[in-house]
């Protein structure tokens, strides 16, 4: 991925922020603004950790149930994003920190990143596909320890 769009996206939000901020506290006054980011901050702090101990205790049972419970990870991921942006000052960061609060919303997110960003699509069996005119086979069958 080139550095620009991040080198970009890092210009972007703080301007957009300061905007908003000026704009916000030039209709409803410096204080009442200032008042208002640090509630959100506050709201969104307890929310973020309220969310993050349901999802712990749904990794515990995940675990429990022996099975890998890797969407709760990724969820976890996405709550500690969202209180990282939550507890940066602005509206867009807020905004953008209570989406990852949603539960279906940072749901979505996480089956999205796990199918397309974590475990990428299966190659199209192009001339550069590792299996390119191979078979795929699987082989099933039973073991047994000689040392026991």
């Amino acid at each position: 991925m080139s550095p620009l769009p991040v080198l970009l996206l890092f210009l972007a939000v703080p301007l957009v922020e300061i905007y908003l901020l000026i704009q916000v506290g030039s209709l409803i006054g410096a204080f009442t603004t200032v008042a208002l980011v640090v509630l959100t901050a506050v709201i969104g702090a307890s929310l973020a950790r309220y969310q993050g101990l349901v999802t712990l205790q749904r990794v515990q049972a995940s675990l429990a149930r022996g099975e890998a419970p890797a969407i709760e990870m990724l969820e976890g991921v996405i709550l500690f994003v969202g209180a990282v942006l939550l507890l940066t000052p602005g509206f867009v960061t807020d905004l953008a920190g209570f989406a990852c609060l949603v539960p279906p919303l940072r749901r979505s997110l996480a089956l999205w990143a796990l199918q397309h960003v974590i475990v990428p699509p299966a190659p199209s069996g192009g001339p550069r596909s590792p299996t390119a005119g191979h078979e795929t086979r699987t082989l099933e069958g039973e073991y047994r320890r000689e040392d026991d």
